[in-house]
């Protein structure tokens, strides 16, 4: 009989790609999974591994097996949730991803607000980019991820939080810094500073900015906010910088905010979770309180 047990070893080996790393996510000896693995190899009838020295390759079967395991998985864990969490609201463990972008400036006002409400939550954070929150999210590996929207996946359940407008920061010196108001046609592309690639307010950058990718300076990209402000404040160029951010990134004289014209650019910050969770009353609770202390 396939065990649960069977599907968590598998679905580890599945996305690891290595014996030793996925017994270590596991938690187990190396023998003990491969022994189990063997188990369910035996109860399905089929090879789902190809056992090479150092390498792992993943039979046909075996990645429908990893997929349908994933589902498995992903439904159990919702029972458990279900079961666990019906009584009250945001209680116990929550796995919550948030972007780079947000977490920085969401968080300082958003944990204070969960600490007063709901003190048995136990919330366990990870940052990330954008296209990892999904793949942990959709592997069950997280609960809920904060993001910019959209997110096109019929999987996924959002709920919008609140708008975040872009605002163009400069040198002091630069002549646009004193207008009241700018154009992206305004901003020398070539003297735009962009976070490094994988990071979506890149993305948005250039989209308002009508660059394409191959087209951005790629020796002007930054792993933070903060790095890119100092660039700004050096005189290296300008970027585009989150409203929310604006408070604790520009504080230098050197750097100098305007807004754009209307229409605004912005993105919109949004909750997501898999759809077919068992938590989503506490996703709504959550959603509430994000945007009652942050938006």
């Amino acid at each position: 009989m396939v065990t649960i047990r069977q599907l968590t070893y598998f679905d580890a080996l599945a996305r690891h790609r290595h014996f030793g790393r996925a017994a270590e996510a596991c938690a187990v000896t190396q023998p003990a999974l491969s022994m189990q693995i063997r188990d369910l190899e035996r109860s399905l009838g089929a090879q789902l591994v190809e056992r090479r020295p150092g390498d792992v390759v993943i039979t046909a079967v075996g990645k429908e097996v990893a997929r349908r395991a994933g589902e498995i998985l992903n439904a159990t864990r919702d029972l458990a949730d279900a079961a666990r969490h019906h009584a009250r609201v945001l209680t116990g463990p929550l796995r919550l991803g948030i972007i780079p972008s947000l977490a920085p400036y969401v968080l300082p006002r958003l944990l204070p607000a969960l600490q007063a409400g709901h003190s048995d939550l136990r919330l366990e954070l990870q940052e990330t980019q954008t296209k990892t929150l999904l793949t942990r999210l959709g592997r069950g590996e997280l609960d809920a991820a904060m993001l910019a929207l959209p997110v096109d996946d019929p999987e996924l359940e959002t709920r919008a939080l609140f708008e975040d407008r872009f605002l163009l920061a400069l040198p002091a010196d630069d002549p646009l810094a004193a207008r009241d108001s700018v154009q992206a046609r305004d901003i020398d592309r070539h003297n735009l500073i962009l976070l490094e690639e994988g990071h979506c307010l890149r993305d948005q950058t250039l989209a308002f900015c009508a660059m394409a990718r191959d087209r951005a300076s790629p020796g002007l990209g930054a792993t933070s906010l903060a790095t890119v402000m100092q660039m700004v404040a050096n005189n290296y160029g300008v970027t585009l910088v989150p409203e929310i951010a604006a408070p604790i990134e520009v504080r230098n004289e050197q750097v100098k905010l305007v807004r754009f014209a209307d229409p605004e650019p912005g993105r919109t910050i949004g909750l997501v979770w898999r759809s077919g969770s068992a938590r989503k009353t506490d996703f709504e609770a959550l959603a509430e309180i994000a945007r009652g202390s942050v938006g």
